[in-house]
């Protein structure tokens, strides 16, 4: 698994959280304490925003600890919002590409987890990310199309209805039971968002705090430091919003009639094949008047699939 940190509030250098404490992100990049890998040494990424709207990015194959730029950079940029990011491979190849932060205009995000059988699911997933932010699509990791999946589906204007939708959109790529770990930092240059959820009883960690001069929040997937006393635990299936001058809002991600809905969902219209194409179009324009439309579902209605997401 991967590891990282975000942060928001006044502004500080990068360094106070990459480097300076006793276990920051460049120490747990050879030594990690809560991932199932110790070692993250498959690249890095960072994406800061200071006075314009899109974030400034900076991503290397090279570990963390041993990219000398990325030391020099981190102790001379200040920034008020911030995301960094090491990476442990689950099975693509080490590449810039698929390094983290991902970017798409104002929007950033990175990701510690995986999506189970994901190398099946390829195809549906880059069939659901729409034209125009296809060419967003550099590299070949869950992470990447998580993201443009999720922007496709509301992200910019609502995100915790984004991530529902785009959890579902996965689930209802396959018939077996998912296997989903997400530990999600993402931002817009206005707030910090964090999502930690699992179809299994452990969820990727995630801990924040605030600090101590009260006038910003730190988020990572393991404290980076040993004041621990400090940090407070993010439960599975949370949606987390940090804004630099009001307390966090954390909330259930998925509420249970949620999930009854969308297990209802799967039921009935789950399987439908070509032979039964006068079925299949009938359960389609009920499903669309029903949801006001879903463009991923009429893209995807010619396919043995058909994809049925509860907002």
């Amino acid at each position: 698994m991967c590891r990282w940190a975000a942060y928001i509030g006044k502004p500080l250098y990068l360094s106070d959280i990459l480097i300076a404490p006793e276990h920051s992100l460049i120490d747990q990049s050879s030594c990690a304490n809560k991932g199932k890998a110790r070692l993250n040494a498959d690249g890095f990424g960072l994406a800061w925003y200071s006075q314009k709207k899109e974030p400034g990015v900076f991503k290397d194959i090279l570990p963390a600890w041993s990219n000398i730029n990325l030391a020099s950079l981190a102790d001379h940029i200040r920034s008020r919002l911030f995301l960094a990011h090491i990476r442990a491979s689950t099975g693509t190849e080490v590449s810039r590409t698929n390094c983290h932060p991902f970017i798409v205009g104002r929007w950033s995000f990175i990701h510690n987890g995986l999506i189970g059988g994901f190398e099946r699911q390829r195809k549906l997933a880059d069939m659901a990310i729409p034209g125009p932010l296809y060419h967003h699509r550099k590299g070949t990791t869950d992470s990447e199309a998580f993201f443009l999946i999720a922007l496709s589906l509301g992200l910019e204007t609502d995100p915790h209805g984004a991530m529902l939708k785009t959890i579902q959109c996965f689930q209802d790529f396959t018939t077996d039971q998912l296997h989903m770990r997400l530990s999600i930092a993402m931002s817009d240059g206005y707030r910090l968002y964090a999502v930690r959820y699992s179809t299994e009883l452990s969820a990727p960690s995630l801990f924040y705090k605030m600090h101590q001069s009260k006038d910003g929040y730190s988020v990572a997937s393991e404290p980076y430091d040993t004041d621990f006393e400090v940090w407070n635990v993010v439960s599975n299936n949370s949606f987390c919003t940090f804004h630099a001058k009001n307390a966090p809002i954390i909330v259930p991600l998925i509420a249970q009639n949620y999930t009854a809905a969308c297990a209802w969902s799967r039921v009935m219209f789950w399987v439908l094949f070509d032979k039964q194409a006068d079925l299949l179009k009938g359960l389609i324009d009920c499903v669309c008047v029903r949801r006001k439309t879903n463009p991923h579902l009429q893209r995807l209605a010619g396919s043995r699939l058909v994809y049925a997401p509860f907002p």
